[in-house]
């Protein structure tokens, strides 16, 4: 019997019988709309920080939309998470990931910056990876905004942005002061089947459909390494990671060989999986409870990474 929490089955339940089209059911722009209107039903209010401020990064196509979380006045110098969004690059962005980002900010203490790089169809792969290194190098260029020094960079993201993240370690860990890689149940495997793509493929919020939906707009090269790190040919020098998996996601079974490919390379990986919970739950915390205390681990398993 597959095992599944009280408050991840609750949501679950309420979601799937929800009536109407599904998001793989009808053009991204509405289904941009109907992301944003779910997790604004079930995440949780953002925290209060100390400053919170719209920006703009340098980008291959023009100005990259980002926002800086920071929640006490900065010192000197300190890291920062680069954030990169989930939502299958086509939906999500800057408000469906606001709250998460600053509760990032306020439990690790360090200043947060998310970017909204393009989605596809507009932009297909590889767009959304090449957004995502010119934020990243502009943070490693220590921009005055930030308000401090920089020290190091933690590269972080979920679904979506976890692979952005892990291709963006990949490509930058020569030339940028890389402390981190935080991969949230990644996608880094695209020609992955079977396993638990199989056994979570519907009722999970996360289906098979709207995976395949989700790539036929993204329109990935799938064994390019920016799309399918896992079969990247050359591990030496990435930076020390923290991947996060959960129990009941289709995913599930890519992160975990990530994180296994990580420490066979020996990289220093710490790997952290939540039994009964579904991808997506971190956007969630509001209805789900039990997703907080995860994120709250997360970032214990960070700082010790860091440390």
């Amino acid at each position: 019997m597959t095992y599944i929490r009280d408050d991840v089955k609750a949501v679950v339940d309420m979601i799937n019988a929800q009536p109407g089209p599904l998001m793989h059911e009808v053009d991204p722009a509405t289904a941009r709309q109907m992301y944003l209107a779910m997790v604004a039903a079930l995440e949780a209010p953002a925290a209060p920080l100390a400053r919170r401020k719209d920006l703009e990064a340098p980008g291959p196509a023009g100005p990259i939309p980002a926002r800086l979380y920071q929640a006490g006045v900065p010192g000197e110098a300190g890291p920062v998470i680069a954030y990169f969004h989930g939502g299958g690059w086509v939906i999500g962005g800057l408000e469906t990931h606001d709250s998460l980002c600053a509760e990032i900010a306020r439990l690790t203490g360090h200043t947060v910056v998310s970017f909204d790089y393009r989605l596809a169809p507009e932009a297909p792969f590889p767009a959304a990876t090449e957004d995502c290194l010119a934020a990243a190098r502009w943070l490693g260029t220590g921009p005055a905004v930030l308000g401090h020094r920089v020290s190091g960079l933690v590269l972080a993201g979920d679904s979506a942005g976890g692979n952005l993240a892990a291709a963006v370690a990949r490509e930058t860990r020569a030339e940028l002061p890389l402390l981190a890689q935080w991969l949230i149940y990644p996608g880094v495997d695209m020609t992955a089947s079977g396993g638990s793509l199989e056994a979570f493929a519907e009722g999970y919020l996360l289906t098979a459909a709207g995976m395949a939906w989700f790539l036929g707009h993204y329109r990935p090269d799938p064994m390019h390494p920016w799309a399918s790190p896992l079969h990247a040919g050359d591990w030496a020098g990435l930076p020390p990671a923290l991947v996060f998996t959960c129990g009941l996601d289709p995913l599930r079974d890519q992160g975990r060989a990530y994180a296994a490919r990580l420490v066979s390379h020996g990289i220093r990986t710490i790997f952290r999986e939540a039994d009964g919970q579904v991808h997506g739950a971190m956007n969630a915390r509001g209805a789900v409870p039990s997703a907080q205390k995860d994120l709250e681990g997360q970032v214990r398993d960070l700082l010790a990474l860091l440390s």
